[in-house]
Formats: structure tokens, sequence, C-alpha cells
């Protein structure tokens, strides 16, 4: 008579789906998969822009949340409503009718959740795959309370106290650093301003 011996069983946190971890963990709301989706406009929005530019903007000494790559796109996080006010920020600060690849994800919107912190990419994946969705900086439980948001909104949890994250100063950065990348593209030389 042959001996069977179990598998060894595997921490219920590492073999829940990564929805799991999301509504758990963060309490985000998540669309069906795969891959599993995170819904904007509820507890964040995202601003999306190249990740040359998204790389020069973290570069920079400008307040943000978390902030994931997926290939060649970098999505920052920011308060709920912040895509709704990107089109009349970017108009105030004179980038209004410049082609800069810079888009927001608000309300009824959604995003390849990325890879939780500490969670394989896949049952048999070696490591995670290449295109797939990372946290470059990743969300933490309550994060939401100091995302990027206009001065005096209060994102709904309080007063706002000055030490949060500027909507306007990140979507200034990521304009210009939009722009910039682009110009690099069409410009084989260094630019004179950079």
């Amino acid at each position: 008579m042959a001996l069977t011996v179990p598998l060894p069983r595997v921490p219920a946190e590492e073999s829940a789906p990564r929805a799991s971890w999301y509504e758990r963990v963060l309490g985000w709301a998540v669309a069906g998969g795969p891959p599993v989706q995170l819904v904007t406009g509820v507890r964040f929005d995202v601003l999306e822009l190249p990740a040359d530019a998204g790389t020069a903007v973290l570069r920079r000494r400008v307040a943000t949340g978390p902030v994931a790559v997926m290939g060649r796109r970098m999505r920052f996080l920011v308060a709920p409503g912040g895509a709704e006010e990107l089109a009349g920020l970017l108009d105030w600060l004179e980038w209004g009718g410049v082609a800069l690849d810079l888009t927001a994800l608000g309300a009824g919107g959604r995003i390849t959740a990325p890879v939780p912190p500490g969670h394989p990419a896949g049952p048999d994946a070696e490591g995670i795959p290449r295109g797939a969705a990372v946290w470059l900086r990743p969300p933490e439980p309550g994060c939401e309370a100091s995302l990027p948001a206009l001065p005096g909104t209060g994102q709904g949890v309080g007063p706002v106290t000055g030490d949060g994250a500027d909507l306007v100063r990140l979507v200034a950065a990521a304009a210009t650093e939009c722009h910039r990348a682009r110009l690099r593209r069409r410009t084989p030389q260094p630019l004179a301003f950079s």
C-alpha cells in the first residue's frame, strides 16, 4: 500500500487571488479579470503618462502617492476627482492645446491591477512577466488620505494641512516632462534648456 504525502499548505495570503489583497487590505474596488482591474474614481483617480516622462517626474522633488508602471506607461494615483480637473489645470498652467500624451482616468475607468507587494507574479512564474503592471511606489492602507489633490479639497478625510501632495505641482511637473520627452523623441541632440 502506497503512502500519500499531502502537499505543503500554502499560507492563505499567498494563495488568495490578487483581487482579494486589494479588497481586503486596501479596501479598493476591483473588477473581474483576468487580469484583475482596479476601479478608478472611487478611492483614487489616475494620471497616466509615458514611462520616460514619469521617470523624470519621480526624479523631481514633487510629492506623489503610489505609482505603477505597465509597459511604456506610468500611472500616478491622485485623489478622486483629480481626473476631472486635468483639462482645466493644463489650461491654467498654459499647457492647453499642447499635445502632451498626459491623460487621466476617473469615475468609470479601470487600470490593470499591479502585482501586490510581496506577492508572486503567478503560480509558475519565476519573476514578473514582461509588460506586467508593477508598483514602483506601492500603496499602503490609508494612502488615499495623502494622494495629490487640489489645495483645500480635503478629499473627504479631514482638513488639508499643506503637508499633502499637491495636484497642481504634480500636473505641472508631468506636463513639463511629457513635453520634454516628446521633444527628446523628435530631436537626436540634447536640448539646451534640459
